[in-house]
This record gives C-alpha cells, structure tokens and sequence, in this order.
C-alpha cells in the first residue's frame, strides 16, 4: 500500500504543533535526507500501516497454534447448546 513517486498527490492533511515538535519533526526529516513534508507523510504512512497490520493479525504461541490446528483437524462433537443452537429458527437477510 506504499506511496510511489510516481502517484499524483491530490489530497492535504493539516496538522497543528507546537514551536518544539515542529523544530523535532523537521531535524529528523534533515538528517532523513527528506523534505519535512515527505518525512511526515511518510512517517504516519508506516504506523498507519503498522496499526492496521496489528489490528488484522491474530498472533498466536505455538502452544495456541497447536491446540487451534488440533481442533480444526479434530473438533470435539457438538454439545446440548451447539444442538440447541442450530434447532433455533433463523432469521434471513
């Protein structure tokens, strides 16, 4: 889902900072060899990018992992709930 240079750029996002974080922001952009625009774009791109990732990936031990494969492959029989479940008329979209 990476910007590439060659995609037109036709949307602004407008942020206010302090005196501080600006002067922060744009040292780091300098020493990133980057515009302080590109730095910031950038910069939000990957933890945006990041927290989508962590919010649609399940991680699991190899513990977990084990005992979920095992009971896909072997899943305990249907107990009095599940069964009641199912006998319960359903609604349809």
């Amino acid at each position: 889902m990476t910007t590439t240079p060659t995609t037109a750029r036709s949307e602004r996002v407008h942020a206010r900072v302090t005196p501080s974080v600006k002067e922060l922001l744009r040292q780091a952009a300098e020493l990133s060899g980057r515009s302080l625009s590109d730095f910031l774009v950038s910069s939000a791109q990957e933890v945006a990018e990041k927290t989508i990732r962590e919010h649609r990936i399940i991680t699991l031990t190899a513990e977990d992992s084990l005992l979920f494969a095992n009971a896909i492959l072997d899943p305990a029989p249907p107990n009095e709930k599940l069964r009641a479940a199912f006998k319960k008329p359903r609604l349809t979209r």
